[in-house]
């Protein structure tokens, strides 16, 4: 017999923990499916504004307790030494996904909440309900599935996703480290072939996370070959490297990386975070995004299993629609600036730009940014 639930979560990252709170917090049954052991690390640039801070509270999960930095301005450099800073508009703050997912599940789990450590295997939809298998042999039925498993997994290939039969050029590679960096800045360096984000998280820990070329990634015999040779051309670069000391050995990394607007809607299952898309990570908002479009997500289903949303069809459609007005613009301009990054000519003469004219670098922030949430 089948375990049954109203709305079951794949996947217990930012995105999965926060519409589990949020659907728990509206009385609702949840479910929630991580393959993975909490905490863990995750390769992450570990910002996130400010805009999003007003719904955590709301759902009891202020990132406060958490002592996070606070961060309010922005430095940007290209490989040639140019650089610009500028404050943020609406600032942010810098937090581990080791210490604030393992933070919300703890609050999910402490009011109540259901956890399986388990992998989603095979998701069928008939006569109105969910069936959801694992490789651990358990069947679980639920009115409604939200895909909230990240950037990619086997079961995307089930779904016969699009994206998941493309090759991506892009590896990433995060650590820790100690050493000396700014407080309240969060930088990002400009090297040929990608970017790199460096910012403090909680506990004075520095994070350094970045995005690469894989191709010419996979040329150098080592991760420390490959920054010495590459990264220290950036002067920012080399000098944060030099004066920095690893936590990490090795450090994590994750590849085929895949950017842009996927499908919000698979199969009758609601996507959210990473799994209906990806922002490149120089615009430094995609876990903001993440809890974001938890909430558009779980605020419709909350409707929907009221009976305020008359039908599975329209929940789909409203859900869509949402999606695309409050993120769809920011992934283009997300990728539009990645294009302008990786080619060293036009990085310089943006930059160039921005020297001159001081209000575009703001603006542009505006352009993959949003307003600070509000909770109906």
């Amino acid at each position: 017999m089948p375990i049954q639930t109203d709305i079951l979560i794949i996947g217990g990252g930012l995105a999965g923990l926060t519409a589990a709170l949020h659907l728990q917090r509206a009385g609702i049954a949840v479910i929630l499916i991580e393959k993975d052991t909490y905490p863990h690390h995750k390769v992450c640039g570990e910002y996130i504004s400010n805009e999003v801070l007003p719904y955590l509270q709301w759902l009891d999960a202020d990132p406060a307790l958490l002592h996070p930095t606070v961060i309010s301005r922005l430095h940007f450099s290209t490989i040639s030494g140019k650089s610009i800073f500028t404050t943020l508009p609406l600032g942010g703050f810098g937090i581990s996904r080791f210490k604030l997912d393992h933070f919300l599940y703890e609050k999910f789990v402490t009011r109540g909440g259901c956890v399986l450590q388990d992998t989603a295997d095979n998701v069928t939809f008939e006569n109105q309900l969910f069936i959801v298998s694992t490789k651990t042999g358990k069947e679980i039925s639920a009115r409604q599935v939200i895909g909230a498993y990240g950037k990619r997994a086997a079961i995307d290939i089930k779904l016969n996703r699009k994206f998941i039969q493309q090759k991506s050029p892009f590896l990433a590679v995060k650590a820790h480290y100690s050493g000396a960096f700014e407080d309240g800045l969060v930088a990002l360096h400009n090297f040929r072939g990608g970017y790199c984000g460096v910012s403090k998280v909680e506990d004075q820990k520095i994070n350094i996370c970045y995005l690469a070329d894989y191709k010419t990634f996979k040329t150098y015999k080592s991760i420390q070959s490959y920054q010495e040779k590459v990264l220290y051309q950036n002067k920012y670069l080399k000098s944060v490297f030099e004066n920095c000391e690893s936590l990490f050995d090795p450090p994590l990394t994750i590849s085929q990386l895949s950017f842009g607007a996927r499908e919000a809607v698979v199969d009758h299952m609601l996507m959210i975070g990473d799994t209906a898309g990806l922002i490149h990570p120089l615009c430094g908002n995609g876990m903001a995004m993440a809890i974001h479009s938890a909430q558009l997500c779980t605020e419709l289903l909350i409707q929907f299993l009221n009976g305020d949303i008359s039908s599975r069809t329209e929940l789909e459609k409203r859900y869509i629609i949402s999606w695309n007005r409050h993120f769809k613009s920011r992934l283009w301009m997300g990728s539009t600036l990645s294009a302008i990054f990786n080619r060293e000519y036009l990085a310089e003469k943006l930059i160039g730009g921005m020297v001159k004219l001081p209000f575009i670098l703001p603006l542009l922030i505006r352009k993959t940014h949003g307003h600070l949430l509000t909770v109906h």
